[in-house]
């Protein structure tokens, strides 16, 4: 696989890593931001157009508007049978860098582990440390560009998809016109394709 290396980029900084047996991927956002969806689409896009089993799901708690959301998705290439939340994660995906404030989202990350983030800030600048798998990328003008509002779930499954290749930008898009409208889906698509594109083009 593709190595990306973007550590003097403002807005992005990848590494790609081998794909494991089984992925376990947490989204952590705020309610509106489209969390729970974002974690749908990429199940589907595993499941319906990559021939492997996955399993989406959403945690229980506040789902009010800006309140914080975490969901799942776990990817596997047999059928998935654990239904619990994810407390040791291969990839976390963070849809708002205000949550690192708050809310411990990087917590029980398995070492060698992907950290995907909107974010127009640098790691120090968010108290990241270092680290090999990370990948920050400005998903919110993405989805003002696209979109015409800051709802960044789709932009980063593009990110998330470039960066760690956990599906294929082709999968995510058929996904999200598996689970949205046809007007939604194709500025939805564009959100993705842009984000993959902004990442390709600074491996």
């Amino acid at each position: 696989m593709t190595v990306f290396s973007i550590l003097d980029t403002p807005h992005l900084a990848c590494h790609t890593s081998p794909m494991s047996t089984v992925e376990e991927i947490r989204f952590h956002g705020r309610g509106g931001q489209g969390v729970v969806l974002a974690a749908t689409i990429l199940g589907t896009a595993a499941a319906l157009y990559e021939g492997r089993h996955a399993l989406s799901f959403p945690s229980f708690g506040a789902e009010r508007r800006g309140a914080p959301v975490t969901a799942f998705t776990r990817i596997a290439d047999a059928p998935v049978r654990r239904r619990s939340q994810i407390y040791a994660p291969t990839i976390v995906v963070v849809l708002d860098d205000s949550l690192f404030a708050s809310v411990p989202v990087t917590g029980g990350l398995v070492e060698g582990g992907w950290l995907v983030v909107n974010s127009r800030r640098q790691p120090a600048e968010l108290g990241l440390p270092a680290r090999p798998r990370l990948c920050i990328a400005d998903a919110t003008t993405i989805a003002h560009q696209a979109l015409g509002v800051p709802i960044t779930n789709t932009a980063m499954l593009g990110a998330l998809a470039a960066a760690t290749g956990v599906v294929s930008l082709p999968a995510i898009e058929q996904a999200i016109a598996e689970v949205m409208s046809p007007s939604l889906a194709s500025r939805n698509q564009a959100a993705a394709r842009a984000a993959y594109e902004q990442v390709i083009a600074h491996a």
